[in-house]
C-alpha cells in the first residue's frame, strides 16, 4: 500500500528520466492527471495520455539534445507535514526557471496561474 501516491509518481518520471525510457506509466487518479497535464502545458514533458481501461496514466517523457526536460522535481507537502501558502507567499522556484504545483480550491495549479486568480493552497512539488 502507498502512502504517498503524489511522491510514487514523482519518483517513477524521475527515474524514468534516469534510465532515459521514452514514456512511463502511473496509477490514475485525478491530481495525479491534473499534475500530469499541468507539466506537459509547461512544455516539461511531450504528451499525456489517459487509459481508462487499464486505469493508468501513460506520460511520454522529453529530451532537449539527449537531456532530460526536466532537471529536478521536489514534493514539498508530505502526508507528515502538509505545507500550505497563501497567494503572497508562492514560491518561484530556481529564480522562476521552474514551477511550483499547488493543490487549491479552483482545482490543480500551477504557481503562476494561482498568484494571478489570488489564491494560495496546498504547495504540492516543485519542478525545474
Amino acid at each position: 500500500m502507498l502512502t504517498d501516491p503524489i511522491a510514487d509518481m514523482l519518483t517513477r518520471i524521475r527515474n524514468a528520466h534516469l534510465a532515459l525510457h521514452k514514456e512511463v506509466s502511473v496509477p490514475r487518479s485525478k491530481m495525479k492527471e491534473a499534475m500530469a497535464t499541468i507539466l506537459k502545458q509547461e512544455g516539461y514533458v511531450e504528451d499525456v495520455s489517459v487509459d481508462e481501461e487499464k486505469r493508468c496514466i501513460t506520460i511520454a517523457l522529453k529530451y532537449v539534445g539527449g537531456r532530460p526536460a526536466i532537471r529536478g522535481l521536489k514534493r514539498i507537502s508530505k502526508p507528515g507535514r502538509r505545507v500550505y501558502v497563501g497567494a503572497g507567499e508562492i514560491p518561484r522556484v530556481q529564480n522562476g526557471l521552474g514551477i511550483c504545483i499547488l493543490s487549491t480550491s479552483r482545482g490543480v495549479l500551477d504557481g503562476q496561474t494561482a498568484q494571478a486568480e489570488k489564491t494560495g493552497g496546498e504547495l504540492l512539488c516543485e519542478v525545474w
